[in-house]
């Protein structure tokens, strides 16, 4: 079993650290996260607010 966590990355931060965290999460390279959200924010709501819920329900990296 992994003992892999979502968190925000505060190392790697932009804003606050949520692409960073996902893109850590699922092994992925953090600029494709942030250009993936950047799209769904444009495209819609959908990116802004899911950042938003991710932002506050999401704990800081140590």
């Amino acid at each position: 079993m992994s003992n892999k966590k979502l968190v925000r990355d505060i190392r790697n931060k932009k804003l606050a650290g949520v692409c960073a965290g996902v893109a850590n999460y699922f092994g992925l390279d953090v600029t494709l996260v942030r250009i993936i959200w950047l799209v769904l924010a444009l495209m819609g709501s959908l990116g802004f607010w899911l950042y938003i819920i991710l932002l506050l329900v999401l704990p800081k990296s140590e």
